[in-house]
Parts: C-alpha cells; sequence; structure tokens
C-alpha cells in the first residue's frame, strides 16, 4: 500500500481522481491539500470535503492551501466554464460539508507527513504547483524525503489548453511550476502528451447511473456537465478526458503509461504569448540533465477499464 497526499483545486476530474483514490486498496489516502486553480481555494476546500462525505471516508482530512499563485498577485481565472459555478457542474446543490479543514496549512501538512514518513509518501498534484512550491521553500529538505511526485500538468509534446503553448495547470502559476520542477523532486509528469488520450464516453456514464446510488448519480451528473463543456470546444468528441485520475493511475499501476527522463523546463517572461509553456531541452545540452520523467503514451483502454471500476 503506497501512502499518497492528494493536492486538488477541487473541480469535476478532481472529483473523479479523488473517487479513484479512495476506491483503490493500493493507496492509503492521509489527506487532501486543497488550492486555487478551477475555483478558488475557499470552493476547491468545500468541494473536497463534500467529495470525501459522498465517499464515506469522513476520516480523511482536508487542509487549505495557497489562494494565489507562488510569486504573483493575480489568478489567471477560474475555469467555471469548465467545471461550473461550484466548481461541480451544479451537482453540489447548495449542499455544506459537514466539517470544515484542519488548521495547518497544505505545505506544513505535506512537511508533517513526509518527515513522519521519509521516502514512503508520495504526492499527486493535479492542480497548479504552489503548495508544492510553498513546501519546498519552507523546508528545504522536502525534496530528499518525498517518495516520488506524480504531477498532472505540462504538454510537452503536444499543444495547451489554455493557449497554443500552455496547460492549464501549469499556466495558473507557472513560477511555482519552474521552482519545483528545478528543485530536485522526482517527478512525473503526466501532461496534455498522454491525458487527451484518455476519453470517458458519454455512453459510459449509463453504467454508473445503473448503479442507482447517491455517490454514482453524483459523479455521473458532473462528468455530464464536463463533457458539455468539452462538446462546445471539440464538437462531436462525445466524452471528456480523464486528466487529474491519469495521474492517480500511474501511482496504483506506472505500466498504464511509458516514460521518458527529459530535462523539462518553464516558460515565466512576462508578456510573453508562451507563459507557461512545458518544454523539453535537447539532451545535447551537458549542463540540462533529465529532471522529469515525461509521461508519452498511455495504454488508455486498459486504464479506462481500470477507472470505471472503482470510480463509483
Amino acid at each position: 500500500m503506497k501512502s499518497i497526499i492528494l493536492d486538488v483545486d477541487t473541480g469535476i476530474d478532481d472529483t473523479m481522481a479523488i473517487a479513484y483514490a479512495a476506491h483503490s486498496p493500493e493507496l492509503q489516502l492521509l489527506g487532501l491539500t486543497t488550492l486555487f486553480g478551477n475555483v478558488s481555494v475557499e470552493e476547491s476546500t468545500r468541494n473536497s470535503l463534500y467529495v470525501l462525505e459522498m465517499l464515506g471516508r469522513e476520516e480523511v482530512e482536508v487542509y487549505a492551501g495557497a489562494g494565489k499563485p507562488f510569486a504573483r498577485d493575480n489568478v489567471l481565472g477560474y475555469a467555471k466554464h469548465v467545471h461550473g459555478e461550484d466548481g461541480l457542474g451544479g451537482a453540489l446543490q447548495d449542499a455544506i460539508p459537514k466539517r470544515t479543514a484542519g488548521s495547518m496549512t497544505a505545505a506544513q501538512f505535506m512537511i508533517n507527513q513526509v518527515r513522519s514518513k521519509p521516502g514512503e509518501v508520495t504526492i499527486i498534484a493535479v492542480g497548479p504547483m504552489t503548495n508544492l512550491a510553498l513546501a519546498i521553500q519552507a523546508d528545504p529538505e522536502f525534496v530528499t524525503l518525498v517518495d516520488q511526485v506524480v504531477i498532472m500538468g505540462g504538454s510537452v509534446t503536444v499543444k495547451g489548453n489554455v493557449s497554443p503553448y500552455a496547460e492549464a495547470n501549469i499556466r495558473s502559476d507557472p513560477e511555482a511550476a519552474k521552482y519545483v520542477f528545478q528543485s530536485g523532486l522526482p517527478i512525473t509528469l503526466v501532461g496534455l502528451d498522454v491525458t487527451m488520450k484518455t476519453l470517458l464516453p458519454r455512453t459510459r456514464l449509463q453504467e454508473w447511473r445503473n448503479k442507482d446510488t447517491k455517490l454514482s448519480q453524483f459523479v455521473a451528473d458532473a462528468a455530464d456537465f464536463y463533457m458539455n463543456a468539452y462538446e462546445t470546444w471539440n464538437p462531436g468528441i462525445g466524452g471528456c478526458a480523464l486528466h487529474d485520475p491519469l495521474a492517480v493511475g500511474m501511482v496504483i499501476d506506472p505500466s498504464f503509461c511509458r516514460t521518458e527522463a527529459m530535462h523539462v523546463e518553464v516558460d515565466v517572461g512576462e508578456g510573453s504569448p508562451s507563459l507557461g509553456r512545458t518544454y523539453a531541452v535537447e539532451q545535447t545540452d551537458s549542463t540540462k540533465s533529465p529532471n522529469i520523467n515525461v509521461c508519452l503514451e498511455v495504454d488508455a483502454e486498459r486504464f479506462l477499464e481500470h477507472f470505471m471500476n472503482r470510480t463509483v
């Protein structure tokens, strides 16, 4: 069993990732840490608490983290056109979680966990990299104590999704991403290179609805909204990508993706149209040794079946 912390900006694909992780016996969910991204940090914290409640996992604590980027004042803008006003496609229906977040910050919780279990904790980060950057800044030894960090972010060999160059999580806080990438953390990058190949077809939602539980209807309703958003910019796609769940899948079974070690950097040039771009430096540059294992190919069919059998 692998001990994990899920670092989330809980929107719809985060919700599916949390459910997938919670139902996977290979994983011990130590806690959720939250931050801005798809929604505000307050909304992602509320959503995370509610999703855990729906899953019957109230023993898992939630710790709120960054409300703004690491080195800039302005948030790029929340993705409510993709995830809905509540971040859950309206599936929240004004529900109020029974619990509140823990008193520690997200970064402090991460630090405490890796110090109490050196070499045993995996962090799965599926939002901006801000909480990770803050943890490294507060405790430089953090990078030597983590087992691995699996990041949903970036688009090293393909186009971005919020600009022709940049993926949303990296673009939301490019300075944090650069800081994390240069930190020496053992990182696996699960980016658009593979996540856009993991389509959850709309036709599969009926499998969840047929289970006729509060959880299955909740996740199906949220996913349905998410798919409608996908359809607006990719007519005829007939589903949605499983971005955040694939990052969880790579911790359960690393054979889902083929990876390649690369030296990846982040464009942080203010005013640059390629702000937030993640790009690989040619290995002919001897000063740039590989710093990240980048996922380049995915066994999408096998992953989809694994995900569907566990999520609800």
